[in-house]
Order: structure tokens, then C-alpha cells, then sequence
């Protein structure tokens, strides 16, 4: 059966649309402490993917079925994960800034053709801020599908993806991916780096994006993808986005928000590309609910149940790597973790500024790992600070590109494995670099714009476990020099708090969000 590709309106399709320059400036609600899966358990790290063949050709990497010396893995199911209750009554919504009559219809798990002849809206993609919608009860047909596509260490990049050689395994295929090239951020970039890139960036395991990128396009396959694959691998065919870093980020984004959300327990349906709305199975796990809500974005019904079933994306990925059971590393955060000692990032008798609560970590669509900090000064808008951004605890540098410093807590030199702290907008200018072993309270460069989008210079602090994103707002929240984060339900809203003293975040400098060492 042929896929049928979805082009949404603009209003479904910013669901799902990030800032993918960098940082973005919204968060997901963020996850809570997951529960054990029922596969099996494996704690070594593998050292080398399983690769099958590749039979060439421009229809793409054939499709292979599983047999008695090969078979697929299936995962028994999980038990059903707690979800919200579709609703039961009308409600009215004041639309707020910012939002987008698709982000409203996901909210709601109502569909957007509902939604849009219940208010007689003549254009779904404007809105007025103060405008009340109608919300119409929700219209769901049959659940959604219980296969599970990959386990949760395959979507996140964690302890079994450290070992890919992305490159490596680009240049052993045939596909228009091994010649690519474009710029990124005014940098000529390969295929295979960009892939590597937008992994690290928004830590998602590479191998499932390269099986995105060969589903939806063909790239590591065919060399002369069809008309508008080139320039839209992916299918999201925003004009203003084209290229593979755009469509790749976006791809990774919406996986992201699948897994977060699920592990939030904060969704309960599907909103598919043509406004139907799928309950979700609740025996899925997170790193599935990933993959199944960025397919529903882009496909009607039938496509999208081929994407996430047996003979979609799985078939795709088990051509390439084999079963993505294979991999499994459960659990990525264990229930009894605890964060390491962590301070102020931010020298001793300097007041800065707490201007940014609990936000997603990277994108819009992961979880609310991050906090922000601005510098003391007069200056505002995008300037270099004379003042120093301070490593929050001891730790090897393993990255610093593009605004961006990683630190690996645990010295393995892989930010895939244990705790890595991610520091963002530091400036180029005496940014630390690679193989720096820093002691907590050591400079690592000055706060700026640099790196994803900014109005401000400051400092944006997340922090990773086994590569995922840990939320600032849940039960491990940060704790910086005693004192502990907290969220208000809104991105960026939140509290930092010690011994009786509370500072909410304000996006500007006040006495009020001040805070020192």
C-alpha cells in the first residue's frame, strides 16, 4: 500500500514545529520516574551494530521478513501505563500568546476539523489572543496500535549508542545521504555530521534517525531521491525550513515530545495529519510513543499504522542494524538515582540574575531539564558578559562547539553514559575546550547569545542521565548550592528555593530574582 503524506495546515503542523537552530523556547511537561520494562535487561555497552545488507537499488533497502535464524524480538507488553481521561464535557479555551489552534486541538484531544466547525473558523491558521474557542468532545476512533517499535535506548542517545560510528556507517552506503552537504550555522556540514549533530543536540540515538531518514526519503539507499525528497527528507515541507539539519531537528524535536509526554503521563491521544484523533494503547512504552507521535503528524490513519507497524519504520531499522531489542538498557534512569553534588554556575560574590524556570532541555520537545541564569550588568539584548560562567561540579569537557559546553560527570569522556551537564550560549571567546578537566568553580567562558535563540546573554544549565534529559520540575530536581528548582506548571515559570527563602524566575533583573554565591 502506498503512503499517503499529510500536507497540515500551518495551525497542526506548529504542534510540532521547533526552533531548530538550537534552543527552542518552549518545554514539554516533564517526565516522571519510569517504570521497569518487561524485556530483558542488559547493562554492557555495546561495541559494534549488526548490520544487514544492503540490496541497493533506487526503491530503497528491501524490506526483509524474519526467520528462524533471524527472528525479530518481541517484547512482551507493558503493563498499561496511567493515562488522562479523554473528557466528558464542553469547555471553553481563551487562546493565550504564542499558541496555535493545533497545539489547542492536542491539548484537548480533539480533532482540528472538529475544533475548526465547531467555532465556523474561517482560517484555522489565525487566531486572536483573548479569543475563546469551543471545545467539542473528543471524536476518537479505535486505539491505537500495542506493537512496540524500539525499546526506550534507542530513541534516547544513551549507553548503547555511544559506541556508533555514524560516519563510518554512512560512507558504507549507497544513498544520496554519503554525498550530501550543506551549511549549518555558516559551516559547510556532511550528511553523516549532521546526523551526529542534531543526535548530540537533541540526544536522540543516531541509528533511529538514520531509519527515520531512510522510511521517509531514502537517502541512505538511493542516490537520486525523487522530487522534493532532496530538500525535504522528512516530509515536513516548510519552505522556510528546507534541507536535512531542519527536517532532521524537527524529526528528532517530535520524538522527543512523544517519549517526554508519555513518560509525563501527559497525553492520551494522537492527533494524525488529516485531524483524526487515535487513543493511545497504554501498553506502549516511552521510546514507542515516541515514534508513533511523530509519524501521526505527518499521515492519515492508514499511513501512519503502516509507519509504526511491523512493515514501517521496525522493518526499515532491522534492515539496517538488526532488532533494536538487541540494544536495550534498562533501566536508562534508575528509580533510586540521585543527583551529584551540584553549584551555582557562576563565580562567588557576583548577583546574577534567575530568569528562566524549569524549560526543555533542548527544543521544545523534551523534557524540562533546564534552568537559566543572566549575568550583573546594565547591558541587555545579545551581549558578551565580561563575567564568567563556573563549572557546577568537577568533570572532563567532551564538547564545546556552537555555544555549547558538555561536561561528563563520570570521566568515561562520553556524555552518552551517567551525568552530563549541557552549558549554552557561551560565548567562542575563551570558551573552554575539549579535554579541559575542570574542577567545580573553574571558568568555562562568558555568557552570551551564542547557540540557538536568545534575546539576552545568559547561561542555560540542563542536565542529562545516560542521555536522558532529567527534569528540573519532577522528583530529582536540580539542587545548586542547596538550593532546589520547582515548576509552575508553565515552561520557564518556577521557583528556586533555600532555607525559607523562594525566588521565582523573572525574565528580566530585579531584586526579586536576584541570586549569588
Amino acid at each position: 500500500m502506498d503512503r499517503q503524506e499529510i500536507r497540515p495546515s500551518m495551525a497542526l503542523l506548529l504542534i510540532a514545529i521547533t526552533i531548530v537552530t538550537g534552543m527552542a523556547i518552549a518545554g514539554v511537561r516533564s517526565l516522571q520516574t519510569r517504570s521497569q520494562d518487561t524485556w530483558s535487561v542488559s547493562r554492557q555497552l555495546p561495541g559494534s551494530t549488526s548490520q544487514s545488507a544492503n540490496t541497493g537499488g533506487s526503491g530503497g533497502i528491501a524490506r526483509l521478513a524474519p526467520t528462524a535464524a533471524s527472528p525479530f524480538i518481541t517484547p512482551t507488553p507493558d503493563t498499561p501505563h496511567p493515562l488522562p481521561n479523554l473528557r466528558t464535557q464542553v469547555e471553553q479555551h481563551t487562546v493565550q500568546a504564542g499558541e496555535s489552534l493545533g497545539r489547542i486541538a492536542q491539548r484537548y484531544s480533539v480533532g482540528l476539523r472538529q475544533l475548526v466547525d465547531e467555532n465556523q473558523l474561517a482560517n484555522p491558521d489565525l487566531l486572536e489572543v483573548g479569543q475563546v474557542l469551543t471545545i467539542p468532545l473528543p471524536d476518537p476512533s479505535k486505539i491505537g496500535p500495542a506493537d512496540k517499535v524500539i525499546p526506550d535506548s534507542e530513541l534516547v542517545y544513551g549507553p548503547p549508542g555511544a559506541g556508533f560510528d555514524v560516519a563510518a556507517f554512512v560512507q558504507n552506503q549507497g544513498g544520496y545521504l554519503k554525498r550530501y552537504s550543506e551549511e549549518v550555522d555558516g559551516q559547510p556540514a556532511s550528511g553523516a555530521q549532521i546526523v551526529e549533530r542534531v543526535a548530540l543536540e537533541y540526544s536522540v540515538n543516531p541509528r533511529l534517525l538514520l531509519a527515520v531518514l531512510e522510511y521517509q526519503g531514502g537517502w541512505l539507499s538511493n542516490p537520486n531521491p525523487k522530487e522534493g525528497k532532496q530538500d525535504y527528507p522528512i516530509g515536513v515541507r516548510n519552505p522556510a525550513r528546507k534541507g536535512l539539519y531542519y527536517e532532521l531537528s524537527w524529526a528528532a524535536n517530535n520524538l522527543n515530545r512523544g517519549y517526554y509526554l508519555w513518560r509525563a503521563n501527559g497525553i492520551n491521544a494522537w492527533l494524525l495529519g488529516d485531524g483524526d484523533v487515535v487513543p493511545i494503547n497504554p501498553t506502549i512504552n516511552a521510546g514507542t510513543a515516541g515514534v508513533q507521535h511523530m509519524f501521526s503528524v505527518l499521515y492519515d490513519r492508514p499511513s501512519w499504522e503502516q509507519a509504526v507497524g511491523d512493515g514501517g519504520v521496525a522493518a526499515v531499522y532491522y534492515n539496517l542494524f538488526g532488532t533494536p531489542f538487541q540494544f536495550t538498557y534498562e533501566p536508562l534512569v534508575p528509580s533510586d538515582l540521585s543527583q551529584p553534588a551540584l553549584q551555582l554556575p557562576f563565580e562567588p560574590g557576583k548577583e546574577w540574575s534567575f530568569t528562566g524556570g524549569p524549560h526543555g532541555g533542548w527544543g521544545d520537545g523534551s523534557a524540562w531539564a533546564a534552568l537559566d541564569f543572566a549575568p550583573p550588568g546594565e547591558g541587555l539584548g545579545c551581549v558578551i558578559s565580561p563575567d564568567w560562567v563556573t563549572a557546577a561540579a568537577d568533570g572532563l569537557v567532551v564538547r564545546s562547539q556552537d555555544g555549547v559546553v558538555i561536561q561528563d560527570l563520570d570521566g568515561d569522556g562520553l556524555e552518552q553514559t551517567g551525568w552530563a551537564l549541557l552549558y549554552l550560549h557561551i560565548d567562542r571567546q575563551d570558551r573552554v575546550p575539549v579535554g579541559t578537566y575542570l574542577n567545580a568553580g573553574e571558568r568555562i567562558g562568558h555568557p552570551s547569545c551564542e547557540g540557538g535563540v536568545s534575546a539576552g546573554a545568559h547561561v542555560h544549565l540542563a542536565r542529562k542521565y545516560n542521555g536522558e534529559w532529567i527534569p528540573a520540575d519532577e522528583d530529582l530536581t536540580f539542587n545548586l548550592d542547596g538550593w532546589t528548582s520547582s515548576g509552575l506548571g508553565r515552561e520557564y515559570d518556577g521557583y528556586l528555593q533555600r532555607a525559607g527563602r523562594r525566588i521565582e524566575a523573572y525574565d528580566g533583573r530585579s531584586p526579586e530574582n536576584a541570586i549569588s554565591r
